[in-house]
């Protein structure tokens, strides 16, 4: 097994690594040596030896070292060769890079080799723009033994693009993939794969006016997934909703990949999106954590988002995405599925049976039930909500408002087979009860969780504060924010509705 989390404990944040070659019983962990790279986007365009161009814009570079990362994404293939990827940065310039790093056979994600000062290898895309920024990677390999794509490596993540307008402000901010075709050393040319759609993404881009009016290019927060066939499925949150409509939306985009990325010739071959489900926000919480108004949970007083995850029943093809919302005045985890290679998609409901608590970052994985259908598993985070919740004040919910940043959470695995039982799902706490974020990590608890079933076994990944700091007050914090896992059997039954209780089932 692979982790990713993201770790401070060396100053600047980065992509720490965990792994385990016991199915989860014990784990190691590493801060990885990537950071090395002097950045050089004009080194990144295309030569005769590599024909891909690992760059948007291709701008001279800083030649200095990077100094933190987020967004870490972990993947094996069919082999067990394992990979990691990053977002990386360099806090005193525009420097930005993704990366994607190869952990060869043999070694289960307990070393991965390195990228060099100045090489080539092993990296998706690097920019010095103040124009471009890449956020949000996550990864994926093909692990079908039949596939004609088999081990292909594939990362998608969003550029955001700036510079419209007379104080060079917002553009648009698409979804972007790339494919490695040997093992994650070389990869092809970034592609903008979130298309458009008249039916889909409506009323052009007031921002950027260059753009497809019927661009859907106001994104953020893709997850691919490989089908057995070697297609590939790409979920993401987007904006570009009509006039009349103030909520955004879950789309889905299906890619072919072909060709080889040694060569430069490899290609992602996506077809305009369709929509995967409806993402009501209207009423969310918004809190100000120094960065203006953002989506946030205030018990906790955590910054928050929608964005989609998506997973496969390996067995049976279909397909199945979660995310959170907040079509009943509360923040509740929404299913939708697909069984045909996410073409079509059907929304099967909201999944938690409680009420009266907010329920966010799900995670999502599914196997083949004993009886033939799917048995799908969804974590997620529940927290206590605040009173007069569904009324943001003018300035944002915030600290000491009554039960901002006073309220607890716990973290759930909930499970259920939806050919068979009705929503919602039975679930079980499978944490204890942990308090808010506090001091320097206040505002934050993650930005997503992490889930995998293997056979009937769930290993759920999250953050929780139940760790007292041992340095406190020296480190900042009164609370440690740190990583768990545990091993739990899937739920498999109708939830009771009622009023949550945290802590309890």
């Amino acid at each position: 097994m692979l982790a990713g989390q993201n770790d401070s404990r060396v100053g600047f944040n980065q992509c720490g690594i965990a792994w385990s070659a016991d199915g989860g019983e014990t784990w190691g962990d590493m801060l990885p040596p990537f950071r090395q790279r002097l950045n050089n986007p004009a080194g990144l365009l295309p030569t005769t030896s590599d024909p891909n161009q690992h760059t948007i814009t291709g701008q001279p570079g800083t030649f200095h070292t990077y100094d933190a990362g987020s967004d870490p994404a972990p993947a094996f293939d069919s082999q067990g060769r394992g990979f990691f990827g990053c977002v990386t940065f360099d806090i005193a310039s525009n420097a930005g890079m993704v990366y994607g790093v190869q952990s060869p056979l043999g070694a289960q994600g307990s070393f991965f080799l390195n990228i060099g000062t100045a090489s080539r290898s092993f990296i998706v895309v690097e920019d010095n723009d103040p124009n471009i920024v890449h956020d949000k990677p996550f990864n994926t390999a093909d692990i079908f033994p039949s596939s004609p794509n088999r081990d292909n490596v594939y990362t998608t993540w969003t550029v955001f693009r700036f510079g419209c307008g007379s104080n060079g402000g917002y553009c648009s901010s698409p979804i972007f993939g790339s494919m490695s075709t040997d093992h994650g050393v070389h990869w092809s040319t970034p592609e903008e794969i979130s298309g458009h759609s008249a039916t889909r993404c409506f009323f052009g881009n007031a921002f950027d006016p260059t753009r497809n009016p019927s661009a859907c290019d106001f994104d953020q927060g893709s997850d691919p997934v490989v089908l057995p066939s070697g297609d590939l499925v790409v979920v993401f949150n987007n904006g570009n909703t009509a006039a009349n409509n103030p909520n955004a939306q879950q789309l889905a985009v299906h890619c072919k990949p072909s060709g080889s990325s040694p060569d430069g010739t490899a290609r992602l071959n996506c077809a305009s999106p369709v929509k995967a489900g409806d993402d009501i926000i209207v009423g969310e919480p918004q809190c100000d954590f120094g960065r203006g108004p953002e989506e946030c949970v205030p018990g906790p007083w955590i910054r928050t988002n929608d964005f989609p995850r998506i997973a496969i029943n390996r067995e049976t093809g279909r397909l199945f995405a979660v995310w959170q919302d907040y079509r009943r005045n509360e923040y509740d985890i929404q299913l939708a599925s697909s069984i045909d290679g996410g073409l079509t998609w059907s929304p099967a409901g909201t999944i938690n049976p409680d009420s009266g608590l907010d329920h966010y970052f799900p995670a999502v994985d599914a196997v083949a039930h004993s009886a033939g259908d799917d048995h799908v598993g969804i974590s997620y985070f529940r927290s206590e909500r605040v009173p007069n919740e569904n009324t943001t004040p003018p300035t944002g919910f915030a600290p000491p408002q009554p039960g901002v940043q006073e309220g607890n959470s716990d973290y759930v695995l909930a499970g259920g087979r939806p050919s068979f039982l009705p929503l919602p799902f039975e679930f079980e706490v499978v944490s204890p009860v942990f308090p808010p974020p506090d001091g320097i990590q206040a505002g934050f608890n993650g930005d997503y969780s992490g889930l995998t079933i293997v056979d009937d076994d769930a290993h759920p990944i999250w953050s929780d504060t139940r760790n007292a700091d041992p340095f406190a007050p020296v480190n900042g914090v009164a609370r440690d924010e740190d990583v768990f896992t545990t091993r739990h059997s899937v739920p498999n039954g109708f939830g009771k509705p009622g009023t949550g209780k945290i802590g309890r089932d």
